[in-house]
């Protein structure tokens, strides 16, 4: 029988598989039983085992419940999901999950606000898989799963500038784009939510190039990530963290107050062909 995985010695998504297949294994169960048991594919089933897919939360959510192994499964997912991303992005994603104070100015709707549809077609227009669908797959429920982030208890306290253009540059599937305007409109009800639309009519400003997100995390350190014309930054160094907080109380200064965003995105979906 296989042995449990050890997280330290593999990749994390090896080492889901790697448990997958012993907890299977320790039941006695061949990947068929377990299909008709739990209703997923059996090649499927077998992928997952041997780190071709990553699946999304849910699934292993419900191999949890299946196997009665607590949320070790999900445990494993969430350590093997960060494996999607770009190496550069691991460490923001890190403060980002345990930030309480996030700040972001953004030129496209950010993930944490994206809808599944919406993050499918910008993910497969960016050509993040290579061509390969499943990865995409994979990027979109890494993706979704994030979203946890403003929901959890305690939730984050979150302001968003987002950039008229990104209200402007819909998607190819109108249903989706559509979804997606209804969804921001949600999100500007959560409590610990403020979005702010920054209209063209402010002119050009500070941040027109780049995306930018300042974080304060619970012993209250701070840091700045930068995103723009191909590179990256994450900042932690006190002065320049403060340079790009005041670089975004400018563009707060010229944003629409919440009401007005709110009343102005739901302008952007009556205006839509019905």
């Amino acid at each position: 029988m296989t042995e449990p995985a050890d997280v330290d010695e593999e990749s994390g998504r090896a080492a889901l598989g790697r448990t997958l297949r012993y907890l299977r294994e320790k039941t006695g169960k061949s990947l068929g039983q377990l299909a008709e048991e739990t209703r997923y594919d059996k090649s499927y089933l077998y992928r997952l085992e041997v780190g071709q897919r990553l699946s999304k939360l849910e699934v292993m959510q419900d191999l949890d419940r299946h196997y009665e192994s607590g949320e070790l499964l999900q445990g494993l997912w969430k350590v093997a999901r960060r494996e999607v991303f770009k190496d550069k992005y691991k460490e923001f994603m890190r403060l980002e999950s345990r930030a309480r104070i996030m700040w972001k100015f953004q030129l496209a709707i950010p993930g944490l606000f994206q809808t599944e549809d919406y993050a499918r077609e910008v993910l497969s227009a960016a050509q993040a898989s290579n061509g390969h669908p499943d990865a995409v797959e994979e990027q979109v429920a890494a993706r979704m799963s994030r979203k946890e982030i403003l929901t959890r208890n305690p939730a984050p306290h979150v302001r968003l500038i987002l950039d008229e253009v990104a209200l402007r540059r819909q998607t190819v599937d109108e249903k989706a784009w559509r979804t997606q305007l209804e969804h921001l409109v949600e999100v500007c009800h959560l409590p610990d939510v403020a979005l702010q639309v920054l209209p063209f009519s402010a002119g050009v400003h500070g941040l027109m190039n780049s995306h930018l997100s300042v974080l304060w995390e619970p012993d209250g350190t701070s840091a700045a990530y930068v995103e723009g014309n191909g590179i990256s930054e994450l900042v932690d160094e006190p002065d320049k963290v403060t340079a790009y907080r005041l670089s975004y109380d400018r563009v707060r200064d010229l944003a629409l107050s919440p009401a007005e965003s709110l009343a102005f995105i739901r302008g952007v979906l009556e205006d839509l062909p019905s």
